[in-house]
């Protein structure tokens, strides 16, 4: 969907800022600063009050990832869920399934880690009280908040079928301002503030589930956490250290593209100007070989360090004049990304950058009977192929789009930044990351300029099947140079309408030199905002 939305400036503010697609749940993040609390008490909340207002991207019935910096030290939180005990490979292939089923099929759906990755970031870095980090959300779901236009347009797309499982949104969220009460994400939000995480996966929530799995899911999975605190992976880009969360998701592409264009610019090849159609094309040409082989290569067990290097090695694939047209993965996704940063009393400065995902829009278009949660999609991630290292099992972490961003320079937080966008999350956060570290664009230049992305060949899901490699999809108000100049360089160009919310809703915030910090939220969202005090 497209919105024709003008520019925005950054956003500064002197003690901290918060950035989301959703003005209501920015503001809950801001709420939790006003009231004493640090940056992780603002990423809660505001993902609390997002999974509220924001269904159609993200919900508690999905996934989560984070990444805290605190103390000069940068922690990653992986709350990927796992398939559950029942899961089976074998009877999808007798079923004639060569891949996983992308909607309306509970064994699409995992373990949701959403819950567990609020659980883990409370009880390590937190500093006020579960109930009134959660007490926005609470209040939306119960006494109601305005449909955004966002919501609204997606549910009147949605097929009959769909449009019956998720009947509680569509019979209210019916045009943009429309009041959407939700009570049963309000008493699931009640008991989680008040009893912790058992009254979610072993309460309500956790009995609907296992009910209607149908045998997908057992006790045991529900009592077990989903959130593992894991070591990021980091390389230098730029002049600062860039760090992400590692396999089971794509985090690695970020870097290892972003080292590829590192080496460009030390051989003076990356034109100066981002207008120029040659930028353009040396970072497709990066991104491509970065992922050209990720079905292979992404999976739970795999060393995202190792990856990194790998592709840091992959500098002679790209052509610096013409496109290799290498075949590259791409699948649309609906998710949302937020970023806090926040100074503590000792003035030390505290950042988070958390994503969490429904997958797939709204997910798998069914939700938990006894909530009306939403539950996402995210086990389409899974291989079905017998011995692929992506394999659906039981207990195992399907693959994952979902990639958080954040810089330092020493012990220094620098930045933290992300975007929504499905397979394209790795090359919307390379565009903005050069912009921002390289060519020193401030977050709102960088967050407002026209991207480009890979697209499949037809579908928009076959890229990882068709033949002849991906096109590239140039939004519309990007420079006017790069669709001629990309076809001319041997691109398959197709064009986008301006704003197009098909390239991602990224934010970022930038710790400026001064101490200060400024912030930008994507107008592609509409109903995003940065705000702070």
């Amino acid at each position: 969907m497209t919105w024709s939305n003008p520019p925005r400036t950054s956003i500064r503010a002197s003690r901290y800022l918060v950035a989301s697609a959703d003005h209501i749940a920015t503001s809950a993040g801001n709420e939790m600063f006003a009231r004493g609390g640090n940056a992780v008490d603002a990423a809660i909340a505001t993902n609390a009050a997002i999974a509220v207002t924001g269904p159609h991207l993200c919900g508690m019935g999905g996934d989560l990832f984070a990444l805290v910096h605190v103390d000069g030290e940068v922690f990653a939180l992986n709350a990927a869920g796992r398939a559950g005990s029942g899961a089976d490979a074998a009877a999808l292939r007798d079923e004639g399934l060569t891949e996983m089923p992308f909607k309306l099929d509970i064994r699409s759906v995992t373990v949701p880690g959403c819950v567990d990755g609020w659980m883990a970031l409370h009880e390590r870095f937190g500093s006020l009280p579960l109930d009134v980090i959660l007490a926005p959300a609470q209040r939306l779901a119960g006494e109601g908040f305005p449909a955004s236009p966002l919501l609204a347009g997606m549910l009147t797309r949605l097929d009959e079928a769909s449009r019956t499982n998720l009947v509680e949104l569509v019979t209210q969220a019916t045009h943009t301002g429309a009041l959407v009460r939700r009570p049963g994400v309000a008493l699931a939000l009640s008991a989680l503030a008040t009893g912790g995480r058992d009254t979610f996966y072993r309460g309500l929530f956790g009995d609907g589930l296992i009910e209607i799995g149908n045998g997908l899911f057992t006790e045991s999975d529900l009592a077990t956490s989903q959130a593992e605190w894991v070591v990021p992976i980091s390389t230098e880009l730029f002049g600062v250290d860039v760090h992400t969360v590692g396999p089971s998701t794509q985090g690695y592409l970020t870097l290892g593209s972003g080292r590829l264009v590192d080496q460009l610019v030390s051989s003076g090849l990356l034109p100066k100007d981002p207008k120029d159609d040659h930028w353009a094309h040396l970072l497709i040409e990066a991104s491509t070989a970065a992922g050209r082989d990720r079905p292979e290569r992404l999976h739970q067990d795999a060393d995202g360090d190792a990856l990194v290097a790998e592709i840091a090695g992959r500098g002679g694939e790209i052509d610096p004049e013409r496109a290799s047209n290498r075949w590259a993965p791409h699948r649309d996704g609906d998710t949302t990304y937020l970023c806090t940063a926040g100074r503590g009393g000792d003035g030390r400065m505290m950042g988070v950058s958390l994503i969490q995902s429904n997958a797939s829009g709204i997910g798998s278009h069914l939700v938990e009977p006894n909530t009306g949660i939403n539950l996402h999609n995210r086990g389409m991630g899974f291989s079905l192929e017998a011995g692929h290292p992506g394999r659906l099992a039981p207990g195992r972490v399907p693959p994952h789009t979902l990639s958080a961003a954040l810089a330092t320079s020493g012990s220094d937080l620098v930045s933290v930044f992300g975007t929504m966008g499905g397979d394209a999350q790795p090359q919307i956060l390379l565009q903005i990351a050069t912009r921002l570290f390289h060519h020193g664009q401030s977050p709102a230049m960088s967050i407002n300029a026209g991207r480009w992305a890979l697209k499949g060949p037809q579908t928009g899901f076959d890229t990882w099947t068709g033949a002849g490699g991906p096109g590239i999809a140039v939004e519309g108000h990007a420079s006017g140079a790069w669709a001629q100049g990309l076809a001319e360089r041997g691109h398959r160009v197709e064009t986008s309408p301006e704003w197009d919310s098909g390239f991602g809703h990224a934010h970022a915030i930038v710790i400026e030199p001064n101490g200060g910090l400024s912030g930008a939220a994507d107008p592609r969202t509409v109903v995003g905002s940065c705000s702070g005090g």
